[in-house]
């Protein structure tokens, strides 16, 4: 028999607990939205992994992740941001009353960002698989670095990650061997990280060389390199390897729904606004040329400010452009255009005249744009005309007595035919 889901409503939906997400959520909660991040495992997500985030404006000495994330999670609660762990199962974030839904809740939303981060990136070589996580192959220096105090690791990468994680794992680790697939001298971080990995004694480098397979017995003990070359086969035999060699978007749960590009990365304007109107994307999720915790809270911060203005233009739409109650005229202008702000004074003539039969609503483009793009109204002045809560005619037609004549018929029950 299925369990009988809970149904709850929010404002707004975060998936994702990362720096992203959080800050999304932060933005919610601060303007008073009722705000829920959905987090499937870690709050703070993959910056917790880092040891040291030394690039973060306001921490000249650096800052751990995971102590930056705890003070961005305590600062979301302190807004009145419910959290819940939990995988999201599925979604439907088509309409206005988008759903994200776990094992046994189904919440509802009018907006939500997605904030889901990456997952790490594998190599695909033999034996890998057995050897995943706890039995030798690893993605997190500070999760596992003090289960190899004097031993032998692996890093496989040249990336900053991969140096600067290869340089915290010196501390604990006998000796850190590089696996670089480039010539030598040559990696793909950045230059005072590269000095100081090739100054450090503990530290070891493979050059010209791929992972060819992996082997042991239950746990991880050795890694096969390949030359690249000369194709010889190196074994190096390690207590533990570490991957740092980037993530994939975690995004399949939103395929068919959320446009993604050919990686799997989800395209937004400079809104941070995906294909679907109030869903919203933050932080590595998103086709963007960095990824760091820095842009991550840029990305969040205008996805949230976005998601309140959605929001708040929906409720407007709905309650008031959209009302039922009597036939309504919109009329859609610019305050920059001289010919959008001369018209004003007829549009409230028009109000006078009809004596409270009609509802006249003003939608200024350079404060309410994506009121405008939802009436369909993308030029101005534009007169959009409706009747039991429906449009039913757009004219760019400004003649008073051609608008009036319309107006007339829509109080008396008869549907207009503007002229565009």
């Amino acid at each position: 028999m299925p369990i009988e889901k809970d149904h709850q409503y929010y404002d707004l939906v975060v998936i994702g607990g990362g720096p992203g997400g959080l800050t999304a959520a932060i933005y919610g909660g601060r303007a008073r939205l009722k705000t829920l991040l959905i987090e499937k495992s870690l709050i703070g997500g993959l910056a917790t992994y880092t040891n040291e985030i030394a690039n973060f404006p306001g921490f000249p000495d650096g800052i751990g992740g995971l102590e930056l994330m705890r003070q961005f999670e305590h600062q979301a609660k302190h807004f009145g941001v419910d959290f819940k762990i939990s995988p999201v199962k599925s979604v439907n974030l088509e309409g206005t009353d988008k759903t994200v839904e776990t094992f046994r809740t189904v919440y509802h939303a009018k907006a939500v960002v997605i904030a889901t981060g990456g997952k790490p990136r594998l190599l695909g070589a033999p034996g890998e698989e057995h050897f995943l996580y706890d039995k030798g192959i690893s993605f997190c220096a500070t999760c596992d670095a003090a289960s190899c105090k004097d031993k032998v690791v692996m890093v496989i990468g040249s990336g900053d990650a991969a140096v600067e994680e290869g340089l915290f794992l010196t501390k604990f680790a006998s000796k850190v061997i590089m696996s670089v697939i480039h010539e030598e001298g040559h990696m793909d971080a950045n230059a005072v990280a590269q000095q100081d990995a090739m100054r450090e004694p503990k530290m070891e480098f493979r050059w010209n060389t791929v992972v060819d397979h992996f082997e042991g017995d239950e746990r991880l003990s050795c890694v096969v390199l390949k030359d690249t070359r000369t194709g010889d086969l190196i074994p190096v035999d390690v207590d533990r390897c570490f991957y740092f060699i980037g993530y994939l978007p975690a995004t399949e749960l939103f395929r068919g729904q959320v446009t993604l590009d050919e990686r799997g990365y989800i395209p937004t304007n400079t809104r941070m606004q995906t294909n679907l109107e109030g869903v919203f994307a933050a932080g590595d999720v998103r086709q963007t040329c960095l990824r760091q915790v820095a842009t991550a809270v840029g990305d969040g911060a205008i996805a949230g400010f976005e998601a309140e203005r959605y929001i708040a233009e929906l409720e407007v739409y709905e309650k008031q452009l959209m009302q039922a109650e009597k036939p309504g005229l919109i009329y859609v202008y610019s305050p920059i255009d001289q010919r959008s702000r001369d018209f004003l004074p007829t549009v409230r003539e028009l109000e006078r005249d009809f004596d409270g039969k009609i509802k006249v609503s003003l939608v200024d483009t350079y404060k309410g744009e994506c009121l405008a793009a939802r009436l369909g109204a993308v030029e101005s002045p534009s007169l959009v005309y409706t009747k039991e809560g429906k449009v039913v005619g757009k004219s760019r037609d400004l003649a008073r007595d051609r608008i009036a004549e319309m107006l007339a018929d829509l109080v008396e029950g008869r549907v207009p035919t503007p002229a565009e």
